[in-house]
């Protein structure tokens, strides 16, 4: 399995800097991860910001995770993207996702309408601009007639953010995979990894990714970091998405999936969402100093000893 690691764009107190989050992906990237990942959010873009640390760090996959889908039309998000690509040299993973009903509808000001199908139409255009090939596309949302060319652009992975049957499903079909978050083994065993391969496979694509991000936290505490955890992550338990994931899984919170525990313990939990079919680990580190020091030591201990494949 392969392991990357959530870069945090908000630190102590404040957003990060483009010089900070390059030294720290540099750091990343010196230790062996295999990838590192920006979330979209209201501080600096995550696109743009990749290809400036690109530019400077060398061997290392930088995804988004996620893109918004909303609020680029999917020719602009075509052009960056393969903007991207050229000048970071082919290391893009373009995570993209749909956001949530509230945030679209209430921060934007975009109706949520028919969200699977717009993301159905929105790859229907994205994927043959990636590729290069003219679109002459019409929808029920979109319509789109152009090309694109960009020099040394070549498609990036693209991961959905599917949790749901109809994404899962639309992921395998028309994606390289899906990258989640607060989804547990049970549930990537039972629900992410079946549909999504099946879909996959019906469709001729090869075998897919399956991103899974959690945050993690190794401890000897592990009363003390849920309790943490259920606080720092306690909105994801409301949001409908990762609700319903959630409850698929039997876990009253957030909390309840992270990946919590001492070095044995956290070992076996990774082991366990390996088995289910996680085909890559990005950890969302959080804790105390100090248990965040121990967690980064951990995981360059995990990489050293042979987690790490080339990107």
């Amino acid at each position: 399995m392969r392991l990357g690691v959530t870069v945090s764009l908000i630190g102590r107190g404040r957003a990060t800097s483009l010089d900070e989050l390059t030294q720290q992906i540099g750091t990343m990237a010196a230790s062996g991860f295999d990838s590192a990942w920006l979330a979209q959010i209201s501080t600096l873009d995550a696109l743009t910001a990749l290809t400036v640390v690109g530019l400077s760090v060398p061997d290392i996959e930088l995804g988004t995770a996620v893109l918004p889908v909303y609020t680029r039309h999917p020719v602009a998000m075509a052009q960056q993207a393969l903007t991207t690509q050229a000048a970071i040299g082919g290391r893009l993973a373009l995570g993209l996702g749909l956001s949530h009903q509230v945030v679209v509808e209430q921060s934007w000001g975009i109706a949520f309408e028919r969200p699977a199908n717009f993301m159905r139409e929105y790859l229907e255009v994205l994927q043959p601009l990636l590729r290069g090939e003219s679109v002459d596309f019409a929808g029920q949302q979109l319509k789109v007639r152009t090309q694109l060319t960009v020099p040394d652009g070549q498609p990036p992975s693209v991961l959905l953010a599917a949790l749901g049957p109809r994404m899962l499903r639309l992921a395998g079909e028309s994606s390289d995979g899906t990258i989640t978050w607060m989804a547990g083994p049970r549930t990537i065993e039972e629900h992410v990894a079946p549909t999504l391969r099946a879909a996959a496979s019906a469709a001729g694509r090869p075998a897919p990714r399956i991103v899974v991000s959690l945050p993690i936290c190794v401890t000897d505490d592990v009363a003390g970091a849920r309790a943490r955890a259920a606080r720092n992550f306690e909105r994801y338990g409301q949001l409908p998405s990762y609700r319903a994931m959630l409850d698929r899984e039997g876990a009253a919170g957030p909390a309840d999936v992270i990946v919590v525990g001492p070095e044995a313990d956290v070992e076996r939990q990774l082991a366990r969402l390996e088995a289910a079919g996680g085909t890559e680990f990005v950890a969302s580190v959080f804790g105390s100093g100090a248990e965040q020091d121990r967690t980064w030591q951990f995981l360059r201990s995990a990489v050293a000893h042979g987690r790490r494949t080339p990107v």
